[in-house]
């Protein structure tokens, strides 16, 4: 009878431990929710970022307030976002420098893994290798030709070291044994002039940047870096075709300060992904040149993980250290 009176108990303790995680997902949000951009105003993130948050706040009831922490390569709001309180109410957008500096910067604020959890990817980008209309080369397998007679001598712009356009060339170099120079800008505007003039002949940028130079002929297109090719413009050829396995895209996700509850990371993700399948949402994310996703919370950490893993290999061989 004892033990019987014991097993009821720790049943008892257990059901009341998990009576605030469950009321704490069902009563989510009890006030305003705070989403975090991490760079300043501007941009497809800070775009995806609105849209993202006009949608939420009728469907949760709560104002849902977009606040800009730019600095450090995306380091500063993400930092802001791991040191927030774990109550769901603090999101923060992370793009694919989330998964590049955990080995690009010497020193980090935050534990990338344990610091954060991933809610879903909300979607993807495709970044095109393109070329001045006058290059030699029209497809990737004759740039990769032309690099291996002359090595080190042609060159590619970027929007700045350690970037993930940057760091797709470095990719490419190792992953084909070619020797390309790096060319940084302090964002892509200024490299565009210089690519369609000639002066750098190759530029690493996101596909829907180039898209407007490449419809009027000022660029040439090469391929595009994702693994599948882009719904906007399936003409163009991936990297993969030529360099099997080799993949590179920009992503945008939201992740919650680590230690916040599953049941409630679940249900936040669970409705993100709710708004993200809507006809007018995909709609709005395939103007800016994204394709949505929407994974579970599991999901997107494993892939997080899976990418920290594989930049680290990449910015050790390029020697690529933040600006």
């Amino acid at each position: 009878m004892q033990r019987f009176v014991r097993r009821i108990a720790w049943l008892a303790a257990l059901i009341g431990l998990a009576l605030p995680v469950a009321a704490g997902a069902q009563s989510f949000p009890s006030r305003p929710v705070q989403l975090i951009v991490p760079n300043a105003p501007g941009g497809a993130t800070d775009i995806l970022a609105r849209t993202l948050a006009v949608r939420l706040q009728p469907f949760w009831g709560q104002a849902v307030v977009v606040q800009y922490k730019p600095g450090a390569g995306t380091v500063l709001g993400t930092d802001y976002v791991a040191k927030s309180a774990p109550d769901g109410h603090t999101l923060g957008m992370v793009i694919t420098g989330h998964v590049i500096n955990p080995s690009l910067r010497s020193s980090m604020p935050f534990d990338t893994v344990k610091d954060l959890a991933g809610v879903t990817l909300l979607g993807i980008a495709h970044i095109l290798i393109s070329a001045t209309p006058s290059f030699e080369a029209n497809n990737l397998a004759e740039l990769m030709a032309l690099a291996k007679k002359q090595p080190g001598r042609i060159s590619y712009a970027s929007p700045g070291s350690g970037s993930s356009m940057h760091l797709a060339g470095e990719l490419l170099k190792t992953m084909s044994g070619i020797d390309l120079q790096h060319v940084p800008y302090k964002g892509s505007g200024p490299a565009y002039p210089d690519v369609i003039a000639g002066r750098v002949p190759l530029l690493i940028d996101p596909l829907f940047s180039s898209m407007s130079y490449i419809r009027s002929g000022r660029l040439k297109p090469l391929a595009v870096t994702n693994p599948s090719r882009a719904s906007i413009a399936p003409e163009i050829p991936t990297v993969a075709e030529t360099v099997p396995g080799f993949s590179v895209q920009s992503i945008f996700g939201i992740v919650v300060p680590g230690p916040t509850p599953r049941e409630l990371v679940r249900r936040i993700s669970a409705d993100v992904v709710t708004v993200l399948r809507s006809s007018q949402m995909k709609a709005r994310m395939a103007e800016l040149g994204m394709e949505t996703v929407g994974n579970t919370p599991e999901q997107f950490d494993a892939y997080i993980r899976t990418e920290i893993e594989k930049w680290a290999t990449v910015v050790k061989a390029s020697g690529a250290r933040a600006d």
